[in-house]
């Protein structure tokens, strides 16, 4: 049994029927690449031989009477792989817009709390003899680090690897005490009080922030959250999904980072940035203003917290879509991005998590829902545009269950306020970009994709111009 912590408690308490805070991954295998033949049943009990590896996806929540602490995990006693991995076919004529509307339709829906938190669709159908492979896992369970290291749990370095299966045991888990439970929190409601000590800190970190700007002459940062101009997308949220995908190549985005001197991240900004550009141009809603990003950063090399999943802070960023020319736009993202960093290490890499962990679970869940019920996300200036999250992945061939892996796009939550999540993955020489959407707000999400390569195209041409 192991309680969970605050960050992570977190997306569930601020979850809604509407605001749902699970992510997805959207993989193609390609069986023929190898020469073999791809058999749900081969796939789906191949993975049930590694779920020991992975204790996450055999435990579900349980929650301490009347909220009075975050939930704990227990080992699921009815875990049923059968009730996880589920198969369909890609509907006629099964191409990319089709694979598209299945992922969205999958991403659209809650996961059941009763059981672990996760789900993997297997959808048969594809082009060429492809598979693809729909996970779906809660934030409260992943972040960006964490489920690349649960995904790399069910990857090989070569095809047809097969685990042995583990060995049985015959015990039963054990359920968790309530009155335990309760006990122990009303034991820590003194520890509470710690929330106070909080303000003096942020207070300190903020005068910090100040001082700083005034020091620095000039240099720009962070902006400053509420200060984002309001767009399309910038409203309540259905639970209605829509996601769009393209892949790259990532040799191209490091030919960019060299010829300017900056940062790969600094690249992706500016690609998002250029794609949301045309895609507010075309429909004639471009700000004045630059959106504004929010960049989830991993702390989990720098956290002093041991516990818990979700290691993340935050960084605001300028994507400087105001700015026409494509050069002109990646080195403003480039020199904002420098003073962001510094503030952000002013800020500490524990900021976020050492709030949440005074999280009353009560009062958060009547407050999202209360949020989401009265659509509070238009009444008051937008916090940010969207969430532009970019994770590091494995640098070289993957096979996942014995199967080649093609390509693999990631999709964050979106938020009420914040109706767009652009997330970035690094895989075997290619960049691969997910966009997801409330369908509402971005019908046509996929024009946002399919802006991405000519972007690129525009940048490249510029750094080659360079030599």
């Amino acid at each position: 049994m192991e309680r969970l912590t605050g960050l992570d408690a977190s997306f569930l308490y601020l979850e809604t029927d509407t605001q749902l805070l699970h992510v997805c991954a959207l993989l193609i295998v390609d069986p023929a690449a190898d020469g073999v033949e791809f058999d749900f049943d081969t796939f789906k009990d191949e993975l049930g031989r590694r779920l020991h590896l992975i204790p996450a996806m055999t435990r579900r929540l349980h929650n301490v009477p009347f909220n009075l602490d975050h939930p704990v995990w227990q080992q699921d006693p009815d875990f049923d792989l059968g009730y996880h991995v589920r198969r369909t076919t890609l509907p006629e004529p099964g191409g990319r817009r089709e694979l598209a509307d299945v992922t969205a339709e999958i991403a659209g829906r809650p996961l059941d709390r009763r059981h672990p938190l996760w789900e993997m669709w297997v959808v048969e159908g594809l082009p060429h003899g492809k598979v693809a492979v729909i996970s779906k896992y809660h934030h409260a369970i992943v972040d960006g680090i964490t489920g690349t290291n649960m995904m790399m749990h069910l990857c090989d370095l070569e095809p047809g690897v097969s685990y042995p299966p583990p060995a049985e045991t015959t015990s039963t888990p054990d359920e968790p005490n309530d009155l335990l439970l309760a006990g122990e929190a009303l034991l820590k409601l003194p520890g509470k009080l710690g929330l106070v000590g909080m303000v003096p800190k942020t207070i300190g970190i903020l005068g910090g922030l100040v001082q700083r700007r005034r020091n620095a002459g000039g240099t720009r940062g962070m902006p400053l959250p509420f200060t984002a101009p309001r767009t399309m997308f910038n409203r309540a949220i259905t639970p209605h999904r829509a996601v769009s995908f393209v892949q790259t190549d990532l040799a191209d985005i490091k030919e960019i980072k060299t010829a300017f001197g900056i940062k790969v991240n600094d690249v992706v900004l500016a690609v998002v940035g250029g794609a949301l550009r045309s895609y507010l141009e075309l429909h004639d809603s471009l700000p004045e203003t630059s959106l504004m990003a929010s960049v989830p950063v991993s702390t989990h090399e720098t956290s002093r917290h041991e516990e818990g999943t979700n290691k993340v802070s935050t960084i605001f960023a300028r994507l400087h879509t105001e700015i026409a020319d494509p050069v002109a736009r990646l080195l403003a993202i480039a020199e904002d991005n420098r003073g962001a960093k510094e503030e952000h290490n002013l800020i500490g890499a524990d900021f976020l998590q050492d709030w949440a962990k005074y999280a009353p679970p009560n009062t958060f869940q009547l407050a999202a829902r209360a949020y989401s019920s009265l659509k509070l996300a238009e009444r008051h200036p937008v916090v940010h545009n969207l969430v532009v999250s970019n994770v590091p992945g494995p640098n070289f061939p993957m096979y996942f269950l014995g199967v080649r892996v093609s390509s693999m796009y990631p999709f964050g939550p979106v938020f009420h306020g914040a109706g767009l999540t652009a997330t970035v993955i690094s895989t075997n020489g290619n960049l691969d970009f997910g966009f997801i959407a409330c369908r509402e707000l971005v019908p046509d999400v996929e024009k946002i994709a399919d802006a991405v390569p000519e972007v690129i195209t525009e940048l490249l041409k510029a750094a080659r111009e360079k030599h």
